[in-house]
């Protein structure tokens, strides 16, 4: 296929956009792939459509060559079956939700668990139909609150997702597994560098769950790997090492001290270390309690919470809302402090929590046994040696404190370090929370009925776009891996006369003819501005056919090293096909 650029429509811009916040969002843009038509949604223009199609495809080739069956849904979707999971209140704002004429209640699907545990239970009745794999590359919708770069974080963007029904946990961790081994040769094929991290299933419920996090310095989430193992996880999903508890026999008691103008751990230490208590203090020995409100789906009430943690963290909300999910978060207000006189800001203790009734959920390094300085419920006062298990008792732990590097690695093996990261992926073992909610049963070999087990397997197909030019591109534009560049060749046409015009043309007709596709630039502008488009718009083989046409030679350069050759236009496609075929 010869793809014309003097008839292509395309429109490359030297500036970046003025709201592009990241490399693949600025470069997106500037090579003309996508434009933006509202905050999170965007237009795939023709180079971009062909990127996304070549995703698509391998994505939908491992698919298939793993037993999946292709479906598709619509978009537009009744309200009655995510009431039926409780999803159409979890999902909370970011759902997009509508009535039809009739007043009849819908939403934009942002995830269809509950259409294909429909389906099947519409379709199959008996053991012997099972297991069964299906999937969708569809559209998705969710209203974010703050679409941003680009297409990595958009209202409407493309994904695939598949899910697996078995009889029984076996076939479940079976279908689980040739999913993860599906989606290490998708991402392969694609030519990301990438990790599988230990995750949080949030609002889709289930037991185990991976991420597949695409390593970018502009990634949203935070993963942490150990020192000393193949461990890894995403910070929500990373569980404190608790320590051991500790005798309470022969602790000192618990003294209220004056201290004055100490409402932060910075100032509280700084007094503590000058008021001569026989010992240094520092800021893990404090304990600090945060003063939430949460709210449950379908409640209308706000609910008070109280998350206790060492004095040296700060709390990490993206591991606060996990561990809350699908419950609502928010910090307190002063509104809030003034309808509950017992909170002295600044100077929260355990005390005043539980003699009034607020749930206290602590860090699991508040243990029993271990002392800690921490508020005495009055204004310029704490308590030193407020003892866990002697003289407090939690209602229980929350994994809510920031994981820091260095920190233990759970599986005892080494440190934490931290990195950052892009989700392209995400595998879920579901179970039975949806088969449940919708008695999906099927009749086994003795006539009683076996309730299904399933599974949940994602990627973002459109985002892979944009995760793609974040891992490959540099100061001249993109660098597409071959798998999906919008051509195999860039073919420019590097002067005017007619010679070389007719150079190209031939050129690209044997190219077309060996079976490759071509990107032509036969327009009549300067060769500086087609050498620059060809960088900006990242097809990995450069063919320039130039001045050395007149002795016999075009120009071949790799757009990723750099690296350029001559080759007598006589050779020039084997050679070309060479390449692109490996």
């Amino acid at each position: 296929m010869i793809t014309r650029m003097s008839s292509l429509f395309l429109r490359t811009l030297r500036e970046d956009p003025a709201d592009a916040e990241v490399p693949s969002h600025k470069l997106l843009v500037r090579a003309g792939y996508v434009r933006r038509v509202a905050p999170g949604g965007y237009t795939w223009l023709p180079l971009g459509l062909r990127v996304l199609r070549k995703i698509e495809q391998v994505v939908r080739e491992e698919m298939d060559a793993m037993g999946g069956q292709e479906i598709q849904f619509p978009a537009l979707l009744p309200r009655e079956p995510y009431e039926a999971t409780n999803r159409w209140t979890e999902y909370g704002p970011n759902l997009f939700r509508l009535k039809d004429r009739k007043g009849a209640d819908y939403l934009l699907g942002p995830t269809h668990e509950e259409l294909f545990t429909l389906t099947v239970k519409g379709e199959y009745t008996s053991y012997k139909d099972y297991p069964v794999v299906l999937y969708q590359v569809q559209t998705k919708y969710r209203d974010e609150a703050r679409p941003r770069a680009g297409i990595l974080r958009g209202r409407e963007f493309l994904m695939k997702d598949s899910y697996s029904f078995d009889l029984d946990d076996e076939g479940l961790s079976e279908s689980y597994r040739k999913h993860r081994e599906t989606y290490i040769r998708i991402f392969d094929r694609l030519g990301l560098k990438y990790v599988i991290v230990a995750a949080t299933s949030g609002a889709m419920g289930g037991s185990a769950s991976e991420e597949f996090l695409a390593e970018a310095a502009t990634g949203e989430d935070t993963f942490v790997r150990s020192t000393g193992s193949d461990y890894a996880a995403n910070v929500e999903a990373v569980v404190t090492p608790a320590p051991p508890a500790r005798a309470l026999e022969g602790l000192p008691e618990a003294q209220v001290h004056h201290t004055p103008d100490t409402p932060t751990i910075a100032t509280l230490v700084d007094f503590l270390n000058r008021a001569g208590l026989g010992r240094e203090f520092t800021a893990a020995d404090t304990l600090k309690n945060v003063l939430l409100k949460i709210r449950q789906p379908g409640a209308t009430e706000w609910e008070l919470l109280a998350v206790g943690l060492p004095g040296d963290r700060e709390v990490d909300m993206k591991r606060l809302e996990a561990s809350l999910e699908p419950a609502e978060v928010a910090i307190l207000d002063e509104a809030d402090f003034a309808k509950n006189p017992f909170l002295v800001k600044g100077y929260i203790g355990p005390r005043a929590l539980l003699d009034n009734g607020v749930r206290y959920l602590v860090d699991p390094r508040v243990v029993t046994g271990t002392a800690w300085v921490t508020g005495a419920d009055k204004v310029d006062h704490h308590v030193v040696d407020l003892v866990a298990g002697r003289d407090f008792t939690p209602d229980g732990t929350i994994e809510a404190a920031e994981v820091r590097a260095g920190d233990p690695a759970p599986d005892g093996q080494g440190t934490l370090v931290a990195a950052r990261g892009i989700e392209i992926g995400h595998i879920f073992q579901l179970g039975r929370k949806y088969a449940d909610a919708f008695a999906l049963d099927a009749l086994g070999p003795d006539s009683k009925p076996v309730r299904i087990t399933m599974g949940s397997y994602g990627i973002g197909v459109s985002r892979l776009a944009a995760v793609i030019v974040e891992q490959s591109h540099d100061e001249l534009g993109i660098v597409w891996p071959r798998a999906v560049a919008p051509a195999d060749i860039h073919l420019v046409v590097a002067g005017k006369d007619d010679a070389l015009r007719a150079g190209g043309e031939k050129l690209a007709a044997e190219f077309d003819a060996a079976g490759l596709s071509v990107l032509l630039d036969d327009r009549t502008a300067s060769p500086g501005v087609k050498f620059k488009d060809a960088e900006l718009i990242g097809v990995p083989t450069i063919v320039v056919v130039g001045r050395g046409l007149a002795n016999g030679l075009v120009e071949v350069k790799d757009r990723a090293t750099g690296e350029r050759a001559e080759i007598a236009v006589d050779e020039v496609v084997a050679h070309v096909v060479g390449l692109v075929r490996g």
